[in-house]
This record gives C-alpha cells, structure tokens and sequence, in this order.
C-alpha cells in the first residue's frame, strides 16, 4: 500500500560481481530507464483537456500512487460523459504471502483514489469517493467545482517511498501538525511517534517482524518475484521493485536470481532497517476504526495525503510494514502501543533525506477496463 520490501544486499559485491561476469550476460544494456521514468512523472497539464484526454490523465495521476511492491493493483473503468471514475481490485496482481487477507490492495486503492480526487480538483472536478463492498471497488463521482490545484496535487509527480536513510534532524511542530491534519480523517487514527524510547520500541517490532518474514520460503518467493534486478526488466514490467531505486546495482537478472537469497539475511536488513529507524525524524502508525475493505480504503487516503504532505514539506518517508503484516506479532504491537483491540494499518518512518531513483508504472491503456 501500499510495500515496501527492497533488494537490499552488499553494493560493492554485487557490482563487482556484474563487472566481472558481464561479458557472459546476454541481456542487452538498456539506456531508456531514464526517459521512461521522467515521462511516468511529468507533470501534466492542468487546462484544455476534456473527455477521454482528461479521463485518461486523471487515471494517470491516480496510477502514480504507491502499492504493495509496486504491484499497481488496480483497474479502471470510466463511467459515462466523465460523471465516475471507478477503481477496481486487479487480483491477479495481489501478493497472497505478504497480503493473505488483500489488505494491502485496497488500502493501495485508497492511494489511488486520494491522487484521483486530488487531480480532479486541480481541473475543476469534485471527486466524492465512497467505497462499493458488492463489487469491492472505489467509485469517484465527479462533480465541475472551481479548479484549484493544492500543493498535494503539485506534489503528485515528485512523491517517492525513498528507502535510505534520512538525516536524523527533527521536525518542527508546525510541521507534525500538517503531517496529523494530512493523515488523520473521522474514521484513521494517525499517530506519530518522535521520542526515540517509543521509536525504539516500533523498531524491535519491525526487527522481529523482518526475521520472521525472510525464514519464510514463501514470503521470499513472493518478493523475489517482484524485484527488478535491471533497467531492461524494469523498462519491460513498469512494476515492482526497480533494485536501483533503494541504492543497489544495476545487474543481469541471472545474477539477482542467484545471489538474491544469499545476500538478504535477517542480519543484514536489520541492521540496515536499524539505521534506516535511527537517521529517520519519527515514525507514522495509521488505525483504521475498523478492519474491514471500506476502512483500508479510507486508510490508504490517509496515508496518500500524509505521503503528498511530507512531499510538499521536502521530507520523504518510506513503509515499515512487518509488524502489521506478520499476523502473530499485529496484535503485540497493538498492544504496546496502547491501542486495545485495535488493528494497526500501517507503518511508515520520516525525515529529511535525498531523492532516490524513481520507479516505473504501466500505462494508462494497461489498466482501464
């Protein structure tokens, strides 16, 4: 939900190892990552367009949200004269090892609905989305308002889950204000840890929940799949986990398979998600009032606009997900954070830190219906 989980391993190895054994690679070099990524961000344009043009750009704003390892599991159907816009469940595209009950995929539709409203305000449409559960889809009626464009719409095309470190500096209190107001709705609890003591303590949740992830076969099957080892593959998919993107090399899809599990341990992740925790301002856990669809999409609106609020601020922020995804060790966390027969949503770390590459999405056409 909206991910999350990266190739992560030794650098230095692993670009030594592509140097060394490129000459047996047959993939070819691919120099169009770039390109396709600074057309899968671009800004668009917020006036003269109308009809299919503007249904298929507001569609383009909602694609650019974030999703369980880049899955993008999503379609959309477009309703009559441009009034909806409806956003259904691609599960085919679910993750069934990380996300058994498809709580990441609707709160991944909920992103997609945020940017969606968002956009369409910006060219005077507004968007009221309200969740079907017999279709289990997001319906966003579309409404002609007065356009304004909101820094959360202009920070559409810039906003990233950069996963490497932050630089440690706190926020100030203005700015935990906007990160509350931004992230917290009638039925999302947002709450924001910045005291190191209570990071700490979400920390060895994450810790336990990452060991607990990587010694299942299952759960790192699931992730491997999702890696893009290389721009060719990355360019190819439009999905999942461009390796580049969380600071790694770029290498033959032949070595990733091989040195994948070799290098992910729990050591070496928890290590790195120790000093990730540590450099980071504070730490994001979203509650849903209740565990149901209609809640985690609700959820997945919270988190988006937290996600473009922290954009707009220049901060960045980056998913920490395994204590609400492992289903033993959810309702300990709760616990310790004090929330009583409550089911935490979402994890997410904060702070200051650099722009990383982006990653891919498929075009519009791959995902109407």
């Amino acid at each position: 939900m909206m991910t999350r989980r990266q190739f992560t391993a030794s650098a230095p190895l692993l670009a030594t190892s592509a140097l060394v054994l490129s000459g047996c690679s047959q993939e070819p070099a691919t120099d169009g990552y770039e390109a396709v990524a600074v057309r899968t961000w671009r800004p668009g344009a917020v006036t003269n367009l109308s009809g299919a043009a503007l249904s298929h750009e507001l569609v383009r704003c909602a694609t650019l949200a974030p999703s369980s390892h880049n899955t993008q599991c999503w379609k959309f159907a477009l309703g009559a004269q441009g009034r909806s816009i409806t956003i259904l469940p691609d599960l085919a595209r679910r993750c069934p090892a990380v996300d058994p009950d498809d709580h990441h995929v609707f709160v991944s539709l909920g992103c997609a609905a945020e940017n969606l409203v968002q956009a369409a305000l910006a060219h005077g449409l507004m968007g009221e989305a309200q969740f079907d559960p017999a279709s289990n889809a997001v319906r966003v009626m579309l409404e002609p308002t007065r356009a304004r464009t909101t820094p959360l719409f202009k920070a559409i095309p810039l906003r990233q889950c950069t996963r490497g470190d932050y630089d440690g500096k706190p926020l100030t209190r203005e700015e935990l204000a906007l990160l509350q107001r931004a992230g917290s709705s009638d039925t999302v609890r947002l709450l924001l840890l910045t005291e190191r003591p209570a990071m700490e303590q979400a920390l060895d949740y994450v810790i336990q929940g990452n060991t607990a992830q990587l010694a299942d076969a299952a759960f790192v099957k699931e992730l491997k799949a999702w890696i893009r080892f290389n721009d060719t593959d990355a360019v190819r998919m439009r999905d999942g986990l461009y390796s580049v993107t969380s600071g790694n090399p770029n290498i033959p899809s032949w070595i990733g398979d091989l040195a994948f599990r070799w290098l992910l341990t729990a050591k070496g992740e928890n290590d790195k998600y120790a000093r990730q925790v540590r450099s980071s301002a504070g730490i994001a856990v979203f509650v849903g009032q209740a565990a149901d669809k209609s809640h985690w999409v609700e959820v997945g609106r919270c988190y988006e606009r937290f996600a473009l609020q922290t954009t707009a601020l220049g901060l960045r922020n980056a998913f920490l997900n395994q204590p609400v995804e492992v289903a033993a060790l959810r309702p300990q966390f709760a616990t310790a954070l004090g929330l009583s027969g409550q089911r935490p949503d979402l994890v997410v770390r904060f702070g200051r830190g650099p722009l990383l590459p982006r990653s891919l999405r498929r075009p519009v056409e791959a995902v109407l219906v």
